[in-house]
Parts: structure tokens; sequence; C-alpha cells
């Protein structure tokens, strides 16, 4: 999936459409006056084509993104999630590794082109349960941008209140050679 995303003004919903040569389950999404020039372009994985933030903990609908500054996105919480079951059965909630996942899965886009993998989290704060039904609005913002790490701090919010922060998110690119391997 690729999705070309302009880097100054609005941003337009984006719209999907089949990418020229490409194999099934490619998407393109282009948002933009014209894709091309002044806009950036960000590739997924073809696993990534069902949910825009790469699985099921990603998010739902991808608002805003401009590659190494920032990146909006919603994440609707269905009752049929079968994490309700057991999270607890008599007051459903969305376990906080879930909202987690979808403030990284967000951050990895706003990272910009590559694969890129959270490699340490600080300062997450749960300030409100987060049920069935309920719409979140994740916001990553980038503190720090490199060809092989980048920070970024989130902030999910449902019904008009923020649910949880999260201070960094660092994400390291996948040609960065991990500790103890040659």
């Amino acid at each position: 999936m690729t999705t070309t995303v302009p880097t100054a003004g609005p941003t337009p919903t984006p719209a999907p459409t089949p990418a020229p040569g490409s194999g099934a389950g490619s998407t393109t999404v282009t948002t933009g006056p014209v894709a091309g020039a002044g806009s950036t372009t960000v590739t997924a994985s073809p696993v990534a084509a069902a949910v825009p933030g790469g699985g099921p903990g990603g998010f739902d609908r991808l608002l805003e993104a401009v590659v190494g500054e920032r990146a909006a996105a919603v994440r609707n919480v269905p009752a049929t999630l079968t994490c309700f079951t057991d999270h607890f059965p008599r007051h459903p909630v969305l376990p906080g590794v879930l909202l987690l996942e979808s403030m990284a899965a967000l951050a990895r886009t706003a990272a910009g082109p590559g694969t890129w993998r959270l490699a340490a989290v600080r300062g997450v704060r749960f300030k409100h349960f987060v049920g069935p039904g309920d719409q979140v609005h994740l916001t990553v913002e980038v503190t720090a941008h490199g060809p092989h790490r980048t920070e970024c701090r989130a902030t999910a919010r449902a019904g008009g209140r923020v649910v949880a922060t999260a201070r960094v998110l660092a994400l390291v690119s996948d040609e960065t050679t991990r500790e103890g391997t040659a």
C-alpha cells in the first residue's frame, strides 16, 4: 500500500485507487491537490492494507500525516473485539497495550518510509478507560527525527478527554544493527 501525503497545507480525505501494475491486495492512497510535486510517499507492507495502522492494534482512518513532523488518526473500538470477553466481563475495557500499539502504528506513519520498529516507550499514562463503542482520536508529534531513529510524543483522546499519553515512543529503522548481532 502506498500513501502519498502532502508536506504542507490541509489534508483532504484519502481516496483509495488501485495501483497500476500492482498485485492483489495492493492499494494506492493519494491525498493532496497534485500527487508528486511537494508530497512525500509512505509505503507499508501488504499486510497493512487491511488496517492502515498495520494490524489489529492499528488505526482505522488516517486524518493527517506530515512525515518527520506529525500525524493524526482515528481508531474505532467495536464491541465485537474478543478482548472484551475477558477484559473485563462486567465492565469491558480496551487493554492499554492495544491503545499503545495504535499510538506506535501512527508513530511509524509519522516516521516516514522504511520499516520502523518500536524500540522504547517512556512516560506512558492511562488516564481514563476506553470501552466498546468509543472512538479514539490519536495524535503523534515527532520530537526527534533521523534516518535510523525517530522519537515521538503521542496522545489519545476519547469523548473529548485525554485517555492516554506517551512522553516518548522511540522507533528505530530495521536497517539499524541490533545490539548483540554482527
